[in-house]
C-alpha cells in the first residue's frame, strides 16, 4: 500500500491552514471534509484487515467488504453531527454530501498515485463516475435521514435502512466495476444518471402547486 497517510497529510495541511485563514464561518464545510477524508483512510485500513482476516479475493474485497466498511465509516461523522449538534434539515444536507465528497476526491488521489496517471480519458471517466457513486450514497442517507430523524420512533430503524441501501448501492456499482468490459462502462454511467434523475425530479416536485 502506498503510503496513504503521508497523502493525507499533504492534502489537508493547505486546507486547515485555508479553515484557519476564512474563519468560523466556513469551519463546517472543512470539519466534513476532513472527515471525508478521514474515513476513506481510515477505512483502507479497515478493508485491508478484513481481507486479510477472512482471506479474501479481489471481487470478493471488492463487492462484500469495502461497500460495508465504507459506508458505515462514512456514516459515523454525520452521527456525531447529528446527535451533539442537532442541525437544521438543510444543513444535515450539505454535511453529508461534503463528507461524500471528501471520501471520493481522497480515494480519487490515491488510485491515480498508485496506478499513475497516463490515461487521462479514463481518469476522468473513472474520477466522474466514482465520485458520483459516493454523491449518490451519500444523497441516500443524508436525504433520507432529514426525514427519519424528524421522527423518534423511526431514527434507528430508518437509519440501518438507509445504510442497508447505500451500501446495496455501493455493492451493485463496484460489482459491475470488477466484471469489467460493459459492465464497466455501465457502472460510470449509473451513477451519473441517477444523480441527472434525482435533480429533475427534485424540480418536478419543487414546482409543483401547493
Amino acid at each position: 500500500m502506498t503510503y496513504i497517510e503521508n497523502i493525507f497529510v499533504c492534502i489537508a495541511a493547505p486546507l486547515l491552514i485555508t479553515a484557519v485563514c476564512m474563519g468560523k464561518s466556513h469551519i463546517r464545510f472543512f470539519f466534513f471534509c476532513f472527515a471525508g477524508m478521514g474515513a476513506c483512510l481510515l477505512s483502507a485500513y479497515i478493508n485491508t484487515f478484513f481481507v486479510a482476516y477472512y482471506d479474501a479475493n479481489n471481487f470478493n474485497a471488492t463487492v462484500e467488504i469495502a461497500p460495508v466498511v465504507e459506508e458505515i465509516i462514512k456514516l459515523l461523522p454525520l452521527l456525531f453531527y447529528l446527535y451533539i449538534f442537532e442541525p437544521e434539515p438543510e444543513k444535515i444536507k450539505g454535511a453529508v454530501l461534503t463528507v461524500a465528497a471528501g471520501f471520493a476526491t481522497f480515494e480519487n488521489i490515491c488510485y491515480l498515485i498508485q496506478n499513475g496517471a497516463e490515461h487521462l480519458g479514463f481518469l476522468l471517466i473513472r474520477g466522474f463516475g466514482t465520485g458520483a457513486m459516493h454523491i449518490v450514497c451519500g444523497a441516500i442517507i443524508g436525504y433520507g435521514l432529514v426525514y427519519v430523524w424528524q421522527r423518534a420512533w423511526l431514527k434507528v430503524a430508518g437509519t440501518c435502512g438507509l445504510l442497508g441501501a447505500a451500501i446495496t448501492y455501493h455493492a451493485v456499482y463496484n460489482m459491475l466495476i470488477a466484471y469489467g468490459g460493459k459492465g464497466q462502462h455501465i457502472a460510470y454511467v449509473l451513477p451519473l444518471l441517477t444523480i441527472a434523475v434525482g435533480i429533475t425530479a427534485g424540480k418536478l416536485l419543487a414546482a409543483r402547486p401547493k
